[in-house]
């Protein structure tokens, strides 16, 4: 019943920026973690960053510093504001959301996911 579609990808020089979109429809009102994972080629899907409905934020460690993630829940929007690129950011990047007050980094806890969106950063 939750329908979530990613935006905002693109190529960009290392150094560069990008912000994500994350539009969600439908049921929404149980979905209160909302979450950014991350998969590259022949890698497993790993965790980015999440934000629970009240604004509390959790990182990965690699993004520290560099990734924001934020809400508007007026609109049912995540965003993820990714700065100073690398190229080992390069992944497709998925949005999800997962139910409960209490963020989790683990992608099979999550219930819904887009389709993602690329994000290429060249050296």
């Amino acid at each position: 019943q939750v329908q979530l579609v990613e935006s905002g990808g693109g190529l960009v020089q290392a150094g560069g920026s990008l912000r994500l979109s994350c539009a969600a429809s439908g049921r929404t009102f149980s979905n209160n973690i909302m979450g950014w994972f991350r998969q590259a080629p022949g890698k497993e899907r790993e965790f980015v960053a999440a934000i629970s409905w009240s604004g509390r934020t959790y990182y990965t460690d690699s993004v520290k510093g560099r990734f924001t993630v934020s809400r508007d829940n007026a609109k049912n929007t995540v965003y993820l504001q990714m700065n100073s690129l690398k190229p080992e950011d390069t992944a497709v990047y998925y949005c999800a959301a997962a139910e409960g007050f209490i963020i989790r980094i683990v992608p099979t806890v999550y219930d819904y996911w887009g389709q993602g969106t690329q994000v290429t950063v060249s050296s």
